[in-house]
């Protein structure tokens, strides 16, 4: 099986030879277009560690909040079945796939990276399910019935989207695991789970351990 080329190319810019691959991923019945796990192994040249920490290929990984995610809607199908759902944040689109195979009405993958975009697209293909996609979700119409989100909170400067993923859908599901207790009104805690970043970044400890948070929205809004 071939890599897709604007994926492997986009790749090759910043790692010569890296190589895509189809990777299952641990605990699912989903595999992705993801960065071979041997090409991690080797120390990077100053010059491609700058080029990653510039660009980061964050699509050519499965997060451990999107791996989390899309474990979730496997094991509790409800959430999304039958529902109209945007994957805020796509990256590789793995929670998207995920809410696809779980039996949504419709998923759209929704990322302002083209690669990103690119990404959801061969990984739907790769699992055989259909997705739509979208570059800007404020261009979106207020017409979802969940808003699903993984390892977007990195930044507190992000915070504030949380308010604004129920200004397009009724209801969000929050997979993090950088930002902890970020203490708005609207959201609860659902559990913490455990998972790593696939490929395995060896990322420290704490960035194993996954929140996952829904909110609702206030029924005095209009």
């Amino acid at each position: 099986m071939t890599a897709p080329v604007v994926l492997q190319q986009a790749l090759n810019a910043l790692l010569g030879d890296a190589q895509l691959v189809p990777t299952p991923l641990p605990g699912t019945d989903i595999q992705l277009w993801l960065i071979a796990a041997d090409n991690m192994q080797r120390e990077f040249s100053p010059e491609e560690t700058r080029c990653i920490l510039e660009e980061p290929p964050y699509w050519c990984f499965c997060w451990a909040s999107g791996l989390v995610l899309a474990r979730w809607l496997a094991e509790q199908p409800h959430w999304v079945r039958g529902k109209r759902v945007l994957d805020f944040g796509s990256g590789s689109g793995v929670a998207a796939i995920a809410a696809a195979k779980a039996g949504a009405l419709e998923v759209v993958a929704c990322d302002l990276d083209p690669l990103a975009l690119a990404a959801s697209r061969a990984n739907a293909e790769l699992n055989q399910v259909e997705l739509t996609y979208s570059a800007d979700f404020f261009a979106e119409a207020d017409r979802f019935d969940l808003i699903i989100v993984a390892d977007v909170l990195y930044d507190r400067a992000n915070l504030p989207l949380l308010s604004e993923f129920l200004s397009r859908g009724q209801q969000a599901l929050v997979a993090d695991s950088r930002v902890r207790d970020f203490n708005h009104p609207l959201y609860q805690r659902l559990a913490v789970l455990q998972a790593c970043t696939w490929p395995d970044l060896a990322e420290p400890a704490e960035f194993r351990h996954v929140s996952l948070y829904h909110a609702s929205r206030d029924p005095a809004s209009p």
